[in-house]
């Protein structure tokens, strides 16, 4: 992105625009555009609230350290990828959106004592069998320097061109499909959840709210994918390099209160993580962390 296509956000306009999206999860009214915008959204000279990446860790089950969690930093840039798909050019309503796939590329860890600058913006939609698919891209720079980059991929669920194609086979070679037994089981509830939608800032009412989450064709309130992504790391708290690709496929939510089986697999410098219901085995959520 150019510099002229970078658009500067304020604490202030943030909370504004975020307010505004959560008032019903529903897109600004107007005609959608039919392309993605070019520009970036900019938060400049942020600084690392600590009471509230305390809280952020408590509730995601990590420890405190000196440096930032890997998937904190989204906690960071969320108002502003928020403020870009409530947006009028953003061409896909917020309403519907489905978080499909996560990578994290942290090039280095981040001190809770650096000033960040957060870039956010758009690119890669695309057609899907299920959808329209589009990434939404979240940079964290230090200095100058980029420290963390996010690709969060989000699907529109329409009828495409492709829609008609047939289903590829699904085959489960993610840990815990051999039968092999958890490292551990986390119990979710909806009270958990429901602090980490406060600190988090993501309050979108599929996650506190069981009218809100029933409106959404849920039975009931779900757990955030990334506070699943966040607390999967737990169990491999020490084991992580400070430079690490971190890359997330969601599965079937989590449907509260529940208890979720972590289960985990090393190979040469890569471990697999698989959260998975502890009766029916399928995955609520599938990732790969991998040393840089």
């Amino acid at each position: 992105m150019s510099e002229k296509n970078i658009q500067i956000l304020d604490q202030q306009s943030m909370l504004q625009t975020y307010a505004k999206a959560v008032l019903g999860m529903l897109p600004l009214p107007g005609a959608k555009a039919e392309s993605l915008p070019e520009r970036t959204l900019r938060i400049a000279d942020v600084t690392i609230d600590t009471n509230n990446l305390a809280e952020y860790v408590k509730v995601c089950r990590l420890r405190l350290r000196d440096t930032l969690p890997v998937t904190y930093p989204f906690v960071l840039s969320f108002p502003a990828v928020m403020s870009l798909i409530v947006a009028k050019d953003f061409p896909l309503p917020a309403m519907g959106l489905v978080h499909m796939s996560n990578k994290i590329e942290q090039i280095r860890p981040i001190s809770v004592s650096d000033t960040l600058t957060i870039d956010v913006h758009a690119e890669n939609m695309r057609e899907h069998r299920s959808g329209i698919l589009v990434d939404v891209i979240s940079e964290v720079t230090v200095a100058g320097e980029l420290a963390w980059r996010q690709t969060s991929t989000f699907l529109r669920k329409q009828r495409t061109s492709l829609s008609d194609q047939p289903r590829p086979e699904k085959v489960d070679d993610a840990p815990g499909a051999d039968g092999d037994l958890p490292k551990t089981t986390l119990k979710v509830t909806g009270k958990q959840i429901a602090k980490y939608a406060e600190v988090s800032g993501d309050r979108n009412p599929i996650h506190i709210s069981k009218v809100g989450a029933k409106a959404f064709g849920f039975p009931t309130v779900i757990a955030h994918g990334m506070w699943s992504c966040a607390a999967a790391l737990g169990i491999l708290e020490g084991r992580i390099p400070d430079a690490v690709d971190y890359s997330v496929d969601f599965g079937k939510p989590v449907l509260l209160p529940a208890k979720v089986q972590v289960f985990t697999r090393h190979t040469g410098s890569t471990w697999e993580i698989a959260l998975r219901h502890p009766k029916k085995g399928f995955t609520h959520l599938t990732a790969k962390v991998t040393a840089r």
